[in-house]
C-alpha cells in the first residue's frame, strides 16, 4: 500500500499542465512541433498514450504500443522514453495552418497537454509589368504583388522618395496553392519634368517590407502632316510624304494605309534640339494604285501607345485639274441643297442646345448614401444624402428599407413606435431635410436630406438604405442611390470569473467567463497569469454560436489551474474579451479561490421570561472569511415589502475554521418585538448575507408567525383486522406550523410508507395532526396471495377519518366481516389478482377519503422456519424541534408464533 502511494505522488510531482507555442514557417518548408515531458525513469514505452490533434481530428495517435498517424507527419517513437513527443510536419502546405493539441499520458495519468500554433508566412514578390506612358495623358500604372501570406498587404506610391499615394491595404485573390496575388493601381498626368525621375512602388507586408524602384518611359506624341507631290499626269507615279515632328522615343513605326491595307515604308528620321525627332516618309503609288483611289492614311505607332496618331488624304483630292471646272444645272442645284440643309442643321444644333440649357438647369448633383462610422444597437445612428443644383428646393426624398417606405415615427412612437406596417416590427425613424444652402457652384444650391434610426438587429440586418430623388409634383424618380450593407455591432455583456472544481479531479481549479448579447459572432478570450498568458479549455468563442430569439450571441471560455497556485492568495488571473463593438477590452480577474457560502432559513425562538425573540441562521463552507451580514426588516405584505435596516441587535458568532479553506459562523439576532410587530401577521425580518464569491447577495426571509412545538404521545396507536391489516396512528396536538410526518415498517431493514393526514381544531380548542397507515404484513407465500375479487378490493379501501378517530369504528368491522363471508371462495389464479389490483386502485382514485394499504413483505428464516420481526416507525420534524423525534412500534414474539 505505501509503494502505490509513493507511485501515485511520484506521477503527481510529473504532471505538467497546459502550454501554448506559435511557430511561423515559409510555405513547403518542413516544421516539428514541440511536445516535451519529463517520463518517470525508467520508462515503459507501452504505457504512453500519446495524441496529437488539429481541430478536433486525430493526426497521430501512439497506444498500447501501437501507431496510427496521417500521411505527411512523421514522429520518432523511440524518443518517448527520453521525453521527446515532437511531431514532424514534411512540406508544410497553407491547409495544414491551425492549432495543434498534443495530450501525454503514461499510465493512465496526465503528464502533459500543450497547444502549438503554426501559420505560414510568404513575402510577395514585386513586379511592374509596363512602365511606358504618354506625355500629358492620363497613364496608368501596375504594381503587382504576387505569392504571398497571409493577407492584406498595403500599397504606396512614391516620387523621388515623396509620397505621391496614401498607403491602402487589399487583400487580393488567392490562388489554387493558397498564396495571394494584388495589384496597386496609380493614375497620374505624366509631365516632361517626369522623364529620368525615379519613381517606386512600396509594398508593406506582415512579413516585410519590399519598395521597387522604377523610371518612367514618356512617349511625346508627334504632329502629323501628310503631302503629296503634284504630278501633271495619271500615268506616272504619284509621291506622298508624311512629315511626323517632336515625338519622342526615336523608335516608332510609320505605317501607310491605302483603303484601310496596309503599305510597306522604309524608316528615316533626325534628332531636334530639344531631344525630339522628326522625319519624312515617302511613299510613291503606281498608276495601278492611283487608278483605285479613295483614302490614303498615314499611322504613326509608338512604344505604350494603343490608339497610333494618323493623318489622311483623299487622291481625288489631288488629281490634276488642267481646265477651271464648270458647273452644271445639276451641280448648282446641289450646291443650294446643300446650303439649305445647312441652315436647317444649324436651326437644328442651336435648338438643341438651348435644350440642353434648360436641362442643366435642372440637372442635380446626388451623392452617395453616407453611413456612420459605427452602427450600435440601441444607439442613433443618421444616413445622409447631399444634393446639388439649381432648383434644389423643388426637390422631395423618399426613404426605403430595402423596397419597404419608411416613414417618421419619431413623434408618434416616442422612439418605440411602429417601424413597417407589413412587418408589424418596432423601430424609431426621424426625417431631416436641411434648408437649401449656398454652394461653390455660380448659382447652385445644396440640399441635405438625413434619416435618423435606432438599430435592431431583428430589423436591420442585412438590409440597404435606399434614397429616391424627384421634383415635387411628378412622379418621375430623377435619382436612386443604394446604401452599402452594414454591420450591426452590441458590445458584450462580460461576467465576473465563475470558479469551480473540476468534475474527475478536484485538485484543478476551472476558471469560467461568459459574454452574452454581443454582435457580430466574432470574439476573442485572452487568459493572463501574473504576466503569462494562458491556453483557453473548451472555449467556445472560436466556433461559431447560434444566436437567440434576438439575434445576439453568447460565448464562455473556460482556463484551468492547480488549486494549489490560487489557494497562494497572491496569484493573480485575469481574462481580456475582445470584440470590434469594444473601443477597449473588457477585462475581468480574480485573486485566490473562493467558496460561495451555504445560508440555513431563519430558526426563531422566544424567551417566556422576557418575551426576547431570538432569531438565527447558519453560514457554512464558505472562503475566504470575510462575510457581511445584514439584518432588514420587512413591513406587512407578501408585495413590494419595505425594507428597514436594523441598527441594533445584530451579532455574528465566527467565522471558525472548520477544515483547511473551509470557514463557518453564526449570525444572531435579538430584539424584543413591539406590541404592533405583534399584530403584522405578514411582516417578517430578512437576512442579508454578502460575500466575495456572490454576484448577488443570498437573502432568507422569516415571517412573523407563532412557532409552537408538538405535543408526541409516547405510543404508536394500533389496531388489527383478522386479515392481518393494522392501522396505526399519531395525534399530535397543539402544532404550529404543521409538522412532517414520515412512516416506515419492514423487518431488519424499513421502507418508506403511504399514509394520510388530517388537521382540525379539537374540543380544546388546540390545533390537532391526525396522521394513520395502514398495512398488511405477508410472509410472500402463493396461497396467502390468491383472494376473491370482492375480498382484494375491501383490503384496498379504509375510510379514513373513522379508522384514526376510533379504532374501534366500522370501517375495521366491515373487513372482518366481508372477510369472513368469502373464505370459502380461494382459487383465483395470478392474473385474477392483477385485475383486481387494478380495479382496487381506480376506487381509490375515485374515493378520496380512502386508506392506502401498504404491503409488508416479511421474509422467513431458512433454518428456524421463522418470520422477522415487524417494526413501524414514524418520524416527526417541526421547526421547533432541533432534532426529529421517532416513535416505533414492534410486533410481540406471541404473534409470531402463533
Amino acid at each position: 500500500m505505501r509503494c502505490k502511494v509513493l507511485l501515485c505522488f511520484t506521477l503527481l510531482t510529473l504532471i505538467k499542465h497546459v502550454s501554448s507555442s506559435e511557430i511561423q514557417v515559409n510555405p513547403n518548408a518542413n516544421a516539428t512541433l514541440p511536445c516535451h515531458a519529463t517520463t518517470p525513469q525508467p520508462a515503459d514505452q507501452a504505457l504512453f498514450e500519446v495524441t496529437w490533434k488539429r481541430n478536433g481530428s486525430n493526426i497521430a495517435s501512439f497506444s498500447k504500443a501501437q501507431m496510427q498517424i496521417k500521411e505527411g507527419f512523421s514522429w520518432i517513437t523511440e524518443d518517448f522514453i527520453r521525453g521527446n513527443f515532437s511531431l514532424n510536419i514534411i512540406g508544410v502546405s497553407f491547409y495544414q495552418q491551425g492549432v495543434y493539441e498534443c495530450t501525454i499520458i503514461y499510465n493512465f495519468t496526465i503528464l502533459h497537454s500543450n497547444n502549438v500554433t503554426i501559420f505560414i508566412t510568404a513575402p510577395p514578390t514585386l513586379s511592374i509589368p509596363e512602365q511606358w506612358v504618354v506625355l500629358e495623358r492620363e497613364s496608368h500604372l501596375k504594381c503587382h504583388a504576387s505569392g504571398f501570406y497571409p493577407p492584406p498587404v498595403s500599397f504606396s506610391w512614391t516620387k523621388d522618395g515623396k509620397d505621391i499615394q496614401p498607403a491602402s491595404d487589399t487583400d487580393g485573390e488567392q490562388g489554387p496553392d493558397g498564396s495571394y496575388t494584388a495589384t496597386g493601381n496609380l493614375t497620374f498626368y505624366p509631365s516632361r519634368e517626369d522623364q529620368n525621375v525615379t519613381f517606386g512602388c512600396k509594398v508593406s507586408h506582415y512579413s516585410n517590407h519590399q519598395e521597387l524602384d522604377f523610371q518612367l518611359n514618356i512617349t511625346h506624341l508627334p504632329s502629323v502632316r501628310l503631302s503629296v507631290l503634284q504630278s501633271h499626269s495619271d500615268d506616272v507615279p504619284l509621291i506622298l510624304y508624311c512629315d511626323v515632328e517632336n515625338f519622342y522615343p526615336e523608335e516608332m513605326i510609320l505605317s501607310w494605309y491605302q483603303n484601310g491595307s496596309v503599305l510597306p515604308d522604309v524608316p528615316d528620321s533626325k534628332k531636334n534640339p530639344d531631344g525630339t525627332y522628326s522625319t519624312r516618309r515617302y511613299y510613291t503609288l503606281s498608276t495601278e494604285q492611283r487608278e483605285l483611289g479613295g483614302k490614303v492614311e498615314c499611322a504613326v505607332n509608338q512604344p505604350g501607345v494603343v490608339h497610333p496618331v494618323r493623318s489622311s488624304t483623299y487622291l481625288e483630292k489631288w488629281q490634276p485639274q488642267d481646265e477651271p471646272p464648270v458647273l452644271t444645272k445639276s451641280a448648282k442645284a446641289s450646291v443650294a441643297m446643300m446650303c439649305i440643309s445647312l441652315v436647317l442643321v444649324f436651326l437644328l444644333c442651336f435648338g438643341f442646345s438651348w435644350r440642353r440649357r434648360d436641362e442643366k438647369q435642372k440637372s442635380l448633383n446626388v451623392s452617395g448614401i453616407i453611413l456612420p462610422p459605427r452602427v450600435i444597437v440601441g444607439q442613433k445612428g443618421r444616413v445622409t444624402v447631399s444634393i446639388e443644383g439649381r432648383r434644389v428646393e423643388r426637390v422631395q426624398t423618399t426613404w426605403f428599407l430595402n423596397d419597404t417606405p419608411i416613414s417618421d415615427t419619431s413623434v408618434a412612437a416616442s422612439e418605440k413606435g411602429p417601424l413597417l406596417p407589413s412587418r408589424g416590427k418596432m423601430g424609431y425613424y426621424k426625417l431631416h431635410t436641411q434648408a437649401p444652402l449656398h454652394s461653390t457652384g455660380r448659382g447652385s444650391q445644396q440640399l441635405i436630406s438625413s434619416l435618423t434610426f435606432i438599430p435592431q438587429i431583428s430589423i436591420h440586418k442585412g438590409v440597404v438604405f435606399k434614397c429616391q430623388v424627384s421634383y415635387m409634383g411628378k412622379d418621375k424618380i430623377v435619382v436612386e442611390r443604394v446604401s452599402e450593407k452594414f454591420s450591426i455591432l452590441s458590445a458584450p455583456e462580460v461576467s465576473e470569473i465563475q470558479l469551480a472544481e473540476t468534475q474527475y479531479d478536484s485538485d484543478i481549479i476551472s476558471m469560467t467567463v461568459r459574454a452574452s448579447h454581443f454582435h457580430p459572432d466574432i470574439i476573442t478570450f485572452r487568459w493572463f497569469c501574473q504576466g503569462g498568458e494562458l491556453s483557453p479549455v473548451a472555449s467556445q468563442a472560436s466556433s461559431s454560436p447560434r444566436p437567440n430569439a434576438e439575434g445576439f450571441f453568447s460565448a464562455f471560455s473556460q482556463c484551468k489551474l492547480p488549486r494549489s497556485e490560487l489557494e497562494k492568495g497572491s496569484t493573480k488571473v485575469w481574462v481580456s474579451v475582445h470584440h470590434v463593438a469594444l473601443k477597449q477590452p473588457v477585462t475581468r480577474e480574480t485573486r485566490g479561490f473562493n467558496k460561495r457560502p451555504s445560508v440555513s432559513e431563519i430558526i426563531g425562538s422566544t424567551s417566556s421570561s422576557d418575551q426576547i425573540l431570538t432569531l438565527g441562521c447558519e453560514i457554512t463552507d464558505f472562503y475566504p472569511p470575510n462575510i457581511s451580514v445584514t439584518w432588514l426588516k420587512l413591513r406587512e405584505g407578501e408585495q413590494d415589502d419595505r425594507e428597514e435596516e436594523l441598527i441594533e441587535g445584530g451579532e455574528m458568532w465566527g467565522p471558525l475554521q472548520t477544515h483547511p479553506r473551509v470557514y463557518r459562523a453564526t449570525a444572531t439576532l435579538k430584539r424584543k418585538p413591539t406590541n404592533q410587530e405583534k399584530k403584522e401577521r405578514g411582516a417578517g425580518i430578512m437576512c442579508r448575507v454578502e460575500h466575495c464569491s456572490l454576484r448577488e447577495p443570498i437573502v432568507r426571509h422569516w415571517r412573523n408567525a407563532e412557532i409552537v412545538a408538538p405535543s408526541i404521545p409516547p405510543l404508536i396507536s394500533v389496531c388489527w383486522s383478522s386479515e392481518g391489516v393494522g392501522v396505526f396512528s399519531l395525534l399530535l396536538k397543539g402544532v404550529q406550523p404543521k409538522a412532517k410526518l414520515l412512516w416506515a415498517a419492514g423487518g431488519p431493514t424499513l421502507s418508506p410508507l403511504v399514509s394520510s393526514e388530517t388537521e382540525e381544531i379539537g374540543d380544546d380548542g388546540q390545533r390537532e395532526l391526525k396522521s394513520v397507515c395502514a398495512l398488511e404484513k405477508s410472509t410472500g407465500l402463493q396461497h396467502q396471495a390468491t383472494k376473491q375479487p370482492d375480498r382484494q378490493k375491501s383490503e384496498r379501501a379504509i375510510k379514513t377519518e373513522t379508522a384514526v378517530t376510533d379504532p374501534d369504528a366500522e370501517g375495521i368491522e366491515y373487513i372482518d366481516e366481508k372477510v369472513d363471508g368469502e373464505n370459502t371462495d380461494t382459487d383465483r389464479d395470478e392474473e385474477t389478482k392483477s385485475d383486481m389490483d387494478e380495479g382496487s386502485d381506480k376506487d381509490m382514485e375515485e374515493d378520496p377519503g380512502a386508506l392506502h394499504i401498504n404491503r409488508v413483505n416479511l421474509s422467513r428464516s431458512s433454518k428456524e422456519n421463522e418470520r422477522a420481526r415487524l417494526r413501524v416507525c414514524v418520524e416527526i420534524r417541526h421547526p421547533a424541534l432541533k432534532l426529529p423525534v421517532y416513535r416505533t412500534w414492534t410486533e410481540p414474539i406471541e404473534e409470531i408464533s402463533s
